[in-house]
């Protein structure tokens, strides 16, 4: 892996292997790299080698979500020269259990303090690591984020603080992760009809003053002043969208098929005339 490209791709210099080099990784790639799940919309199942990995996202400048923006992201960490370990979770999005364990992240220990680190949530995940020694409120420019225990599920549990509370995102344990439980999950994720990568565009980004996300067609851009919300109501305007929005280097052929596919599924809302 080349990572001087990987380095270039983040717009960074490579960071030192402390706290603050750590921030300064996730929300650099968080910046520079959109969660996007088009290949399993598409019917495609994602190559989580590395070398696969590194030709999309670094070479080809695409997303990706988790299984592939969070390998790159842990082979970023052996290069920097953290010591960092593999954990799946299982996503909550409000929920008081989760599900199968769908999503990978990082935990790092710097100097005896382990942080959660994660790139590739899809959702409104921190931009920033986050300690994990602690269940108190922690701050990042994406929102107020803390852990809890759940003894039940023998889980740490991440949630974000919302208007209407707290609102949990996933759980994970510690148990021992193998690439090839990334292998499998990576594959049921993209292809079991009742995970929602098959059948949703789901687009996420994170900005220095916010956050930009894309559900099928439904726009929201998050920043300090508030939340805008609107539809994407033509192949012209998605097409804009991804390009812009989200930095994507989408060629008009492929925003058309993901256009007829969310026609096939019926997710593209009508704009009034």
């Amino acid at each position: 892996m080349d990572f001087d490209n990987y380095y270039r791709r983040l717009g960074i210099e490579k960071p030192a292997p402390d706290a603050k080099g750590l921030r300064v990784l996730q929300s650099a790639q968080m910046n520079a790299v959109t969660f996007e799940n088009i290949d399993p919309l598409l019917g495609i199942v994602p190559d989580v080698l590395i070398s696969g990995i590194f030709e999309k996202v670094v070479e080809h400048r695409r997303g990706g979500y988790c299984f592939e923006v969070n390998t790159l992201f842990g082979a970023a960490l052996g290069d920097v020269g953290f010591v960092a370990r593999r954990v799946m979770a299982r996503v909550r999005n409000g929920a008081a259990q989760g599900a199968n364990r769908s999503h990978l992240a990082w935990l790092v220990s710097i100097d005896g303090e382990e942080w959660l680190a994660d790139t590739g949530f899809g959702g409104a995940g921190a931009s920033v690591p986050l300690r994990t020694g602690t269940l108190e409120t922690q701050s990042a420019p994406s929102g107020d984020y803390r852990l809890r225990e759940d003894e039940d599920a023998g889980e740490l549990v991440l949630e974000r603080l919302t208007p209407e509370g707290w609102f949990s995102l996933y759980g994970f344990d510690r148990a021992s992760v193998r690439d090839a439980d990334i292998e499998a999950a990576n594959f049921v994720t993209a292809r079991w009809e009742k995970a929602p990568f098959p059948s949703n565009l789901m687009l996420s980004r994170h900005r220095p003053d916010g956050r930009v996300s894309l559900l099928n067609t439904a726009l929201r851009i998050e920043n300090r002043e508030g939340v805008a919300k609107r539809a994407v109501g033509s192949l012209d305007d998605l097409h804009d969208v991804m390009t812009e929005e989200f930095a994507l280097p989408v060629d008009r052929s492929l925003t058309e098929q993901i256009w007829r596919r969310l026609e096939t599924l019926g997710r593209v809302e009508r704009l009034a005339v």
